[in-house]
């Protein structure tokens, strides 16, 4: 497949991919060729470079991946990107450090399309020391709770593993463009009374340090900026198609 370079809102020559895969891309060029080599067979690569700087965005092109600017930085920000130059009915997204693998989706989308589930999580399973940092955990932990009492839904995890359908997605009209994007669509999904479905997935050890939770200070950022998310009214509509 021929790569080429869009911006988020210019639509991408020739038929939509069955999936596509967005993979926001800051400084992940050692990540990069495992994740990219682990993307099913037939779906689309969507590399969302976030300001690189050690040519992740041209290594990606080399690999076959579709590459998206987003040069406003935040992980909401590169996965709304990503979300917008998408084509495909359904979208997974997926962290671009080898933690996790893109394969795990195939499960996830064959639940989307036989109507089972609206949007899937993958639970992560850490694979060996290190995979999940104790303050990573803990972050995570505490707004799993957070989430239970505000929308009534028993996750374990909040993990960036997941897939959806595009138009539904773009019709919650999620507005986080930091950290608390992951958080805000599951939430803006329960109010709009998704069916959620979460499944195990493992958990490797990253590539790199982490930009979020690499830390203390970070994680604690990170939950600050979902936690803020819970008070945001739900978008009108929205509802699954």
């Amino acid at each position: 497949m021929k790569a080429v370079t869009t911006s988020p809102t210019e639509p991408v020559d020739g038929p939509a991919p069955a999936v596509d895969v967005i993979l926001p891309c800051l400084n992940e060029a050692d990540a990069l060729p495992w994740v990219l080599a682990h993307i099913p067979a037939g779906w689309r690569a969507l590399v969302v470079d976030n300001g690189s700087t050690d040519g992740s965005a041209a290594l990606a092109r080399e690999l076959g991946a579709t590459v998206v600017a987003e040069p406003r930085r935040g992980f909401g920000a590169a996965c709304h990107a990503g979300l917008t130059a998408a084509t495909a009915d359904i979208v997974c997204f997926c962290d671009c450090d080898a933690s996790l693998d893109p394969s795990s989706l195939v499960p996830f989308v064959r639940e989307l399309r036989t109507g089972e589930a609206d949007l899937v999580l993958g639970r992560r399973r850490p694979q060996g020391r290190g995979a999940w940092p104790v303050h990573a955990r803990a972050g995570n932990f505490a707004l799993a709770r957070i989430l239970r009492r505000r929308t009534g839904l028993r996750l374990r995890d909040l993990g960036p593993l997941r897939a959806t359908r595009r138009e539904a997605l773009l019709g919650l009209g999620l507005t986080d463009r930091r950290s608390g994007y992951p958080l805000q669509m599951v939430v803006r999904a329960a109010d709009a009374g998704w069916r959620i479905a979460e499944h195990d997935v493992p958990y490797l050890p990253r590539s790199g340090a982490s930009k979020v939770t690499g830390t203390w200070r970070g994680t604690w950022q990170a939950v600050r900026d979902m936690s803020r998310v819970l008070g945001d009214p739900a978008a009108p509509g929205g509802g699954p198609r």
